[in-house]
């Protein structure tokens, strides 16, 4: 299969020649001629399969089909939903690359930064928003985004936009667009909370899975250490030493967590940056920048880190602390082993996330080898046998985290800091609309026997 068998436009195929890309991934083979085709769709794919390409090529290739009918002033024709500014910026890098010889305009709005820049893309004309949550609502408000002619409506990430807060957010959006809309809907898990926003968006949707949910790409060789927290840092240094390494992804639950792992890595003289939160804008943005062309060595970052970072050639990630969220690990270790490339992923465990192992191992069904050669093991023994020790200053309620509920990453959230946050590449051709008034169909997603096309 390549790109010339989806029936894609020649500026578009030029534009995929000129990025490199011949061959479509399995999420985008079988969405595109869905999507084309004007259908809903409900699609399920592990962090890194091609997402964002499978929703932006189609909808491009709509768009400028309508845009030589529909001449004018530009309006909304398109929106895609995202729950972070990194995500938002990279489908925005992602939509000018695919769609730069089709004559389209698109903006990227998100919060945390002056809306000014922002204000005067969306007056000069737009096709294709899109928006974090946040600040969508507010420019709504403000009267700078109007949604009245809106064709293609795409929630992405949307198990991480729950996870953040957002479906209060989402369900205001909902009201604000027309009934009368193609819809799109990815996410790489699909729990219960996620099947039911999706039924409350969907109309009749083709259903597509391209990998067994909450798997890790089998090009990832994943390792374990057993080692006590205050000695995390210097095994962190010891694993650094090794030149080949050059750069690192590491990942913590907490940001004062991640600009503790900063200093002491600048002690050791180990070019790193923190990206979290707390940070502005342009300091995020400098620090991937820099990260990216290799001028720092170690990018620390928590879990708003997990999805959207698209680093080329990444190969090496570092769970510095073990997230209590078995989904979240997936999406970690997913930055690396991108695109059918090879990545290694380690995982620092000390006695008290022991559990949270356990979860992840069931989770991806994979007992995740231990390395027990190193020259910081934990003192406490072992999680093997019947002499486990109980876990020390353990939080009763911390191991009970309902999936989905609680987030693993940035451990204060408000309501600004949600406001504030904000891929890559590697079908029924009947045409089914979904437009109209009538009342969404319900349907059901069989989570051990799901359609692949």
């Amino acid at each position: 299969m390549t790109f010339e068998n989806l029936d894609l436009i020649e500026p578009i195929l030029n534009a995929l020649k000129t990025k490199g890309y011949t061959e479509p991934t399995p999420i985008q083979e079988q969405a595109i001629p869905i999507i084309l085709a004007g259908r809903d769709i409900l699609g399920c794919a592990q962090t890194g399969t091609g997402k964002t390409a499978a929703f932006s090529i189609p909808i491009i290739q709509r768009l400028v089909a309508d845009r030589a009918i529909n001449q004018g002033h530009r309006k909304v024709q398109a929106l895609i939903v995202t729950p972070t500014r990194e995500l938002a910026i990279q489908i925005g890098e992602s939509i000018e690359d695919y769609g730069k010889n089709c004559n389209l305009k698109h903006a990227v709005i998100f919060g945390g930064v002056s809306q000014h820049s922002q204000v005067n893309s969306l007056k000069s004309g737009v096709d294709i928003l899109v928006a974090t949550p946040g600040r969508l609502l507010d420019l709504v408000n403000q009267g700078f985004v109007r949604l009245g002619d809106l064709k293609v409506f795409v929630l992405d990430e949307a198990d991480r936009m729950l996870d953040m807060g957002f479906i209060h957010d989402v369900k205001r959006i909902l009201r604000l667009i027309p009934e009368k809309r193609q819809s799109l809907f990815f996410s790489a898990t699909m729990p219960d909370s996620i099947m039911h926003l999706a039924g409350s968006i969907l109309t009749d949707p083709e259903k597509v899975s391209v990998t067994p949910i909450s798997s890790t790409a089998e090009t990832i060789t994943q390792s374990l250490y057993y080692v006590d927290q205050e000695e995390k840092y210097e095994l962190l240094t010891h694993i650094l030493q090794d030149k080949s390494i050059r750069t690192a992804l590491v990942f913590t639950r907490t940001k004062h967590g991640a600009d503790k792992v900063v200093k002491m890595l600048a002690k050791k003289n180990i070019t790193a940056e923190a990206i979290h939160g707390n940070k502005s804008q342009n300091a995020r943005q400098r620090a991937l920048s820099n990260f990216k062309d290799h001028s720092t060595r170690v990018l620390v970052a928590t879990d708003i880190a997990a999805r959207g970072i698209d680093i080329d050639e990444l190969a090496f990630v570092v769970n510095f602390e073990v997230p209590n969220i078995a989904e979240t690990y997936v999406h970690r270790i997913g930055r690396t082993g991108r695109a059918g490339a090879e990545g290694k992923a380690i995982s620092f465990c000390d006695v008290d996330e022991w559990d949270y192992v356990k979860d992840i191992e069931k989770l991806i069904s994979i007992k995740i080898p231990v390395v027990k050669d190193h020259p910081y093991p934990a003192q406490d023994s072992t999680p093997t046998g019947k002499n486990k020790p109980q876990p020390r200053n353990q939080n009763p309620n911390a191991r009970k985290t309902h999936r989905g509920g609680t987030k693993s990453g940035d451990s204060t959230s408000t309501s600004s800091d949600r406001n504030s946050y904000g891929s890559s590449n590697r079908g029924s051709s009947t045409s089914h609309s979904s437009h109209g008034t009538a009342p969404k169909k319900k349907f059901s997603w069989d989570k051990k026997n799901v359609s692949s096309r």
